[in-house]
C-alpha cells in the first residue's frame, strides 16, 4: 500500500509516532526485531521515540537503521530532529518523550535520560518555522498535556496520544493540525496538506486506508513475516522441551472433554463458540506458533502442566474451560469436592486478561458475555 501511495504521491512523507515494541512476554524480544527489520524496509522518513520502544534499551533499536527522534533525549543516541523535503516542502519532525513515564525516573540515584524543560524543544520547532518547515511534533500526551508545556503556536501538525484501535477525528485548532493516530498495524492514516506561502496549512483532508487481505502482501515483507514465524516455532518447541523436562507428577490440566460428564450444558455452549476453534483460526492467520497468540488461544500457556505444543498437548488446544476457571484436575479427582481456582471468579475480569484493547479492540463484556453465558449449566 505504501507503494502504491508513493506511486500516486511522489512527494508522501511517510512518519511514525512510535509505540512499535512491547516487552509484556519472553517472545517480544523476538518480534521487536522483525518489527523492526520490516519498518526498516519501508523507508519510513521520521519515527517517533516512545518509552515501549526502549523495553530492550536504545542499542536494540540502535542495531537497525531507522529514522528514530527523540528530541529532549540527553544521548547522543537519537537525534532531536529529521528534516526532510519534497516538491518544495520542508518537514521537521520532532518528538516529546513525557519525562513522567520514565522507566528510570523513580529509581534512586538514577541519571535522567530526557530533559524536563520543553525549553528546547519550543525553541527547536520555533526556528524549523524560521527556516520555512512544516513543524510535526509527536507525543504521548493528550492534548490538554500538550498544551500545558509545548506552544501550539510552533506546531504545525501534532500527533497526540493514539486512541487505541481508532483514529480519531483530526481537530483544526488555530494554526494547529491535531492528529490522534490509531494503534497496530492494520490501517494506515493519510493526510493531504495544503500550505500557504507562509507554510501555515492552509486546507486538509483526511483519509485511513483499511488493509483488507484483498491488499497483496509485499514479498519482501512476507518474506520476513515467515522467518519469523519459522523462529517462533523452533522457539517454542525448545520451550516445551524445557518444560517437560522439568515438569514432574501429574499435570493440574486436564481439557474440556473430562468437564463434559458434569458439565453437559456448559461443554455444549462452549463446543458451539468461538472458543471451542480458537487455535484453529490463529492457524489459518498463518501464527499458530506465536506464542504472543498461542498465550490467549490455548489453555495454561507457559504454565506448569498447560500446553507446550499441539502434539503432545493436543488436548489443551483452544480457550477451553479451564483457560477461564482455571486447573480442573483437583476438582474432578475430589468428586467436585474441591472447587476450581476460579469459581468465585468476576468474568469481566478474567475476560480482560485477552480481550485487551490491542487485540480485541471492540471487546464489549456484556455483549461478549451474552454469547457464552453459562453459569446456571
Amino acid at each position: 500500500m505504501v507503494k502504491q501511495l508513493r506511486s500516486e504521491k511522489p512527494d508522501l512523507f511517510l512518519i511514525s509516532s512510535g509505540g512499535l515494541l512491547t516487552s509484556r512476554t519472553p517472545h517480544d524480544r523476538l518480534t521487536g526485531e522483525y518489527i523492526l527489520k520490516g519498518l526498516a524496509s519501508m523507508d519510513y522518513d521520521a519515527l517517533g521515540v516512545q518509552w515501549s520502544d526502549l523495553a530492550f534499551g536504545s542499542d536494540f533499536i540502535e542495531g537497525v537503521k531507522l529514522p528514530w527522534v527523540a528530541s529532549n533525549w540527553f544521548g547522543e543516541e537519537f537525534p532531536a530532529l529529521r528534516m526532510k523535503e519534497r516538491a518544495g516542502v520542508r518537514l521537521a519532525f520532532f518528538a516529546w518523550l513525557d519525562p513522567n513515564r520514565s522507566p528510570i525516573r523513580q529509581m534512586t540515584g538514577a541519571k535522567k535520560n530526557v530533559n524536563d524543560d520543553p525549553k528546547a524543544i519550543n525553541h527547536a520547532m520555533a526556528k524549523g518555522r524560521e527556516d520555512g518547515a512544516v513543524t510535526v511534533l509527536s507525543t504521548t500526551l493528550p492534548l490538554e498535556g500538550v498544551r500545558e508545556i509545548i506552544s501550539l503556536e510552533e506546531v504545525d501538525i501534532l500527533l497526540t496520544q493514539s486512541l487505541n484501535e481508532e483514529y480519531g477525528k483530526p481537530q483544526h485548532i488555530g494554526n494547529t493540525l491535531v492528529l490522534h493516530p490509531g494503534m497496530r498495524g492494520m490501517r494506515l492514516g493519510r493526510v493531504d496538506i495544503v500550505v500557504d506561502r507562509n507554510n501555515r496549512i492552509n486546507n486538509f483532508s483526511f483519509e485511513v486506508i483499511g488493509l483488507p487481505s484483498s491488499v497483496p502482501d509485499e514479498p519482501e515483507l512476507e518474506k520476513l513475516y515467515l522467518e519469523y514465524l519459522d523462529r517462533g516455532e523452533e522457539a517454542l518447541m525448545k520451550r516445551s522441551r524445557i518444560r517437560k523436562a522439568l515438569a514432574s507428577g501429574t499435570s493440574p490440566y486436564m481439557g474440556g472433554e473430562a468437564c463434559k460428564g458434569c458439565h453437559a450444558g456448559a461443554y455444549e455452549m462452549w463446543a458451539k463458540s468461538k472458543h471451542a476453534g480458537a487455535y484453529e483460526l490463529l492457524k489459518t492467520v498463518n501464527m499458530g506458533f506465536d506464542p504472543g497468540c498461542v498465550v490467549c488461544h490455548t489453555v495454561g500457556f507457559e504454565k506448569p502442566g498447560g500446553f507446550a505444543d499441539p502434539l503432545t498437548t493436543a488436548h489443551l488446544l483452544n480457550v477451553q474451560c479451564e483457560s477461564c476457571h482455571g486447573p480442573g484436575r483437583a476438582h474432578a479427582d475430589s468428586k467436585g469436592a474441591k472447587p476450581v481456582g476460579n469459581s468465585g471468579w468476576p468474568p469481566k475480569k478474567i475476560c480482560e486478561q485477552c480481550h485487551i484493547g490491542s487485540h480485541s479492540p471492540s471487546f464489549d463484556f456484556r455483549r461478549y458475555w451474552s454469547e457464552i453465558e453459562h453459569h446456571k449449566n
